[in-house]
């Protein structure tokens, strides 16, 4: 299970893929459906869709 938080390495964010089981350390938890990287400038959003429906959105 790999841990997703402000905190997490951005190599790390990188490699997560679909079918990945994540957590946000909280209350989201699950297999990855599909992973959205979005180049803002400054920062990157990384967008991970559960197969629960949930998301896990980071900022770094």
């Amino acid at each position: 299970m790999i841990r997703l938080n402000e905190d997490t390495p951005q190599e790390v964010l990188q490699s997560v893929k679909a079918g990945d089981v994540v957590t946000d350390t909280f209350s989201k938890t699950g297999l990855v459906e599909s992973v959205e990287v979005i180049d803002e400038g400054i920062y990157r959003l990384f967008r991970f869709c559960l197969v629960t429906g949930r998301e896990i959105v980071i900022k770094k």
